[in-house]
């Protein structure tokens, strides 16, 4: 049978030389020490990818660990947290504070556009002041990018430490962590990364370092404390067991990205041409600004179904594409092209699939999907 081509905004294809490290001989992470200074330059590696100077550290956990990891490390009962919600993972953001005891308040805006500066700035001086704050950089269920890039120079202005969920983000967008004054960018292996799920990538500020070192109360956990780490090659310790196939793998699909000089001109005209051509056949995008350069999230048309295209795209063409989560599921439909995924051919071949399943189902298309695409992506 036809291998499946996953063309969804992560898990994404995991390359052979990426596959290919997990094969390494294991070793003991705890007791051989080269294995400390393997640890050590693959963290090293990241700060170049994040342009930060900042302590890198890699956890044993999907994405998921690292969000939970920062809001546990960092908040206090009764610490006042700023949650920046334009989307579902952002409001989702909120839930982990207040199981650390944050007391939190809702920044809400449209979860078609991107955050606002302006008003953000202006909610700020009203319901101020706050020691934290959470945002997400790409917002994977709506196809949305946030400027973090201004964003997060307010929060320091502000003297409010940022928690920044960059998981689609990473490794498809340039992101400049210290220049933007971001405390803590939290990224996951299995998105733009593209290696195996069950990894999670922290970049901690010294600001956010002095924040948990004078804790008042006691971080609530072990495997999510922070605090653990802070001095861990130093002692030559870590808090468990590392996953050390996981880790080889993540090295080396670290050093393709770093490698690849392009790879972020080349997610931003991918990005571009498929969405240029699904506004030309006469389809909706989500979004209506601040577009993501990882994935794209369109409308479900009102001919049919995310269920009927998908089963369609699955059993006719072995492609997987995604619908989304919370109140946008069944009404949007998202691509992802993100990492190994982010390519000419395999967006062609996916457009062209879902060009004819469209079809198919009597969803009114003008032109070809895959033509319009590639006329696109071929001038740029």
């Amino acid at each position: 049978m036809k291998e499946m081509m996953i063309m969804t905004p992560g898990p994404t294809y995991v390359h052979e030389e990426v596959r290919a490290a997990m094969g390494k001989p294991i070793i003991n992470p705890d007791l051989d020490l080269q294995f400390y200074e393997f640890y050590y330059d693959l963290c090293g590696k990241l700060q170049k990818l994040l342009h930060t100077q900042n302590q890198v550290l890699v956890l044993n956990g999907e994405g998921i660990l690292g969000l939970e990891a920062a809001c546990a490390s960092l908040i206090e009962p009764g610490d006042k947290v700023l949650c920046i919600d334009n989307g579902i993972f952002g409001n989702g953001f909120g839930d982990f504070a207040k199981i650390y005891g944050g007391q939190v308040t809702y920044f809400k805006a449209d979860y078609r556009k991107g955050i606002n500066k302006a008003e953000l700035e202006n909610f700020i001086q009203k319901n101020g002041p706050f020691k934290i704050a959470t945002l997400v950089h790409c917002e994977t269920p709506s196809g949305i990018t946030n400027p973090i890039d201004k964003i997060c120079p307010l929060l320091h202005d502000q003297g409010i430490i940022s928690i920044v969920d960059a998981v689609s983000s990473m490794g498809g967008e340039a992101i400049h962590t210290d220049q933007w004054k971001v405390d803590i960018l939290l990224g996951g292996s299995q998105k733009c990364l593209s290696a195996p799920p069950g990894l999670t990538i922290l970049s901690v500020s010294e600001r956010a370092w002095d924040k948990i070192s004078k804790r008042k109360h006691s971080i609530v956990g072990f495997y999510t404390n922070l605090s653990s780490w802070k001095n861990w090659y130093e002692e030559k310790w870590f808090p468990y067991t590392q996953p050390v196939s996981d880790l080889y793998a993540l090295d080396k699909a670290v050093e393709r990205i770093l490698e690849d000089k392009g790879i972020f001109q080349r997610h931003k005209n991918i990005a571009e041409a498929v969405r240029k051509s699904i506004i030309e056949v006469g389809l909706e995008l989500y979004p209506k600004e601040s577009f993501s350069n990882t994935v794209t999230a369109m409308m479900v048309p009102e001919e049919t179904t995310f269920e009927e295209i998908n089963k369609k795209m699955l059993e006719e063409h072995r492609i997987m594409i995604a619908g989304s989560l919370g109140d946008l599921n069944g009404k949007v439909m998202r691509i992802g092209h993100m990492g190994e995924n982010c390519y000419e051919e395999k967006l062609y071949l996916t457009l062209k699939a879902l060009d004819t399943v469209l079809k198919e189902l009597n969803v009114p298309v003008k032109g070809y999907l895959h033509k319009h695409f590639q006329e696109v992506y071929n001038v740029q």
